[in-house]
């Protein structure tokens, strides 16, 4: 795992950054400069185009993820027409969502009765849809290419950037809040044409107008191939953003603005997962290519541990302070501990399994991948719909808890019973066991002074308890590594 930890540190420095970010944006700045609605609306937007935006990539994204590793050993950049032909797919599935968008317009106002202000400004979705249709369609090659760094930075640190200047815009009162909006549907174009220049000067992409004998060999697997993960990919994440929709639908944009909230806290545990996705596919991919099945069993062990400690450490952290959160948000917001709480678990339960959406999508067994994502949709909508009906958003965090235990635990079965990699140890017992033990001596310290000393207080206590433990129980070499040449480097400065 060399170049997975080499880049995945400075991957993960960005990711952080952003999620710091973004953090400020979603619990300090969205909620005080806009009213919940029109928060709500933000959410609306970023998730519908990201639904819609991968509905329009039609499998290209997978195919260059599997495929670019023959491509680039048995043709040369300049005859390689990988980029053309997923191009020009991702044009055609743009502009077919455009088509059925306009058939459907009705039935969508109608839909969204429940918040006539995203109703009203729909149209801001395609805008959105598309530039960041355009920016996945070059991440993939971006990932292919091992340009992850420059990847995630532009995904996660740049585009909340941008966030941040439009919010302060909106709160000196240079510009509305719908010209916000306007703007905000443009989140993506600017990473989209700094990712194009990048990969242009790399000179091992290029866009060819002629098909190349490896396109004429492998399209048959690749056309095969591309649907198949390209439903697997869509339904993961229709069934990860229904919850989000149907409160949207069927409870209001203002309920929404809460869940935003809660969801961003858990997503803030995918900071070390989103790096090591991007950066761990291609070599998982290069690995089953070259029958390296050793290496893929060990990025799996290894990415159980390092994600379950990376996770376990946000979200207790997050845990320790959440009611100072929501006291700081107001009673507005007081739903928002029990969501992060339940989901957070559930996010656990994610990380906890490490790559194995990665082996078996990039594995001979790849239709497995889109069997267990045809699996958490049946699951997901129905159980989201009866539970948000009937019990609000805390029913949304239940039903995505049940939802992610039954599929992680299906595809753990799989490549058990399948190439018989078990990943879980000791070292796993030993992780939650000195993770809950610090967050119970930090949990029970008396309030101190006010919410913001408090906050300060326990995150500081946990971190300096946390860190040495997980580096004294000597469960994860990579981390033990990482620190040490750390330590190593600033003695070098001191000196």
């Amino acid at each position: 795992m060399g170049i997975i930890q080499k880049q995945g540190t400075k991957s993960s420095l960005f990711l952080l950054i952003g999620f710091i970010i973004g953090g400020i944006n979603t619990v300090f700045l969205f909620p005080k400069v806009f009213t919940q609605t029109e928060y709500g609306l933000t959410r609306a937007l970023v998730d519908t185009a990201t639904i819609l935006s991968v509905l329009a990539t039609l499998g290209t994204t997978p195919v260059v993820y599997k495929f670019f590793p023959y491509y680039k050993s048995l043709t040369t950049p300049k005859k390689n027409d990988l980029p053309m032909v997923t191009g020009l797919i991702c044009m055609v599935g743009f502009f077919i969502i455009c088509v059925a968008g306009y058939v459907c317009k009705d039935f969508i106002i109608r839909k969204l009765g429940k918040s006539p202000l995203f109703a009203e400004n729909f149209y801001l979705v395609y805008p959105y849809a598309f530039f960041m249709m355009v920016f996945i369609w070059l991440e993939s090659f971006g990932w292919a290419l091992k340009r992850t760094v420059t990847t995630n930075f532009l995904r996660e640190t740049f585009v909340r950037i941008f966030a941040t200047l439009l919010i302060f815009l909106v709160w000196m009162k240079i510009i509305s809040t719908m010209q916000f909006m306007k703007l905000f549907s443009l989140t993506f174009l600017l990473p989209s044409l700094i990712l194009l220049i990048v990969l242009i000067r790399t000179k091992e992409w290029k866009l060819t107008f002629k098909f190349s004998n490896v396109t004429k060999r492998f399209k048959v697997k690749m056309i095969t191939f591309g649907l198949y993960v390209f439903g697997a990919t869509f339904l993961n994440i229709a069934s990860k953003t229904v919850d989000s929709f149907m409160i949207i639908g069927l409870k209001g944009l203002d309920q929404t603005a809460i869940f935003i909230i809660a969801s961003y806290l858990v997503t803030f545990m995918d900071l070390p997962v989103r790096s090591l996705h991007s950066i761990a596919t291609p070599i998982i991919s290069e690995s089953w290519k070259e029958k390296n099945y050793n290496n893929i069993s060990s990025i799996y062990h290894k990415s159980t541990v390092t994600l379950l400690i990376a996770g376990l450490f946000i979200y207790l952290i997050a845990m320790l302070n959440i009611n100072n959160l929501a006291e700081f948000l107001g009673p507005g917001y007081a739903a928002v501990p029990t969501i992060v709480l339940i989901m957070g678990i559930a996010k656990l339960v994610d990380l906890g399994t490490g790559v194995n959406g990665q082996i078996i999508s990039t594995s001979i067994n790849w239709r497995f991948d889109f069997y267990t994502n045809v699996l958490l949709t049946i699951i997901s909508f129905p159980l989201n719909y009866f539970m948000i009906k009937n019990f609000g958003i805390i029913g949304a965090a239940f039903s995505n808890l049940i939802a992610i235990f039954v599929f992680n635990f299906v595809r753990f079965s799989f490549i058990w019973k399948k190439y018989g990699w078990q990943p879980y140890s000791l070292k796993h017992i030993k992780i939650l066991a000195v993770s809950l033990l610090i967050f119970g001596l930090v949990y029970m310290i008396p309030f101190v002074m006010n919410i913001y000393v408090d906050t300060i207080v326990r995150s500081i206590l946990f971190t300096a308890l946390f860190i040495p433990a997980i580096l004294y129980i000597k469960v994860s070499e990579e981390i033990n590594e990482m620190v040490g040449k750390v330590v190593k480097r600033f003695k070098g400065l001191r000196v």
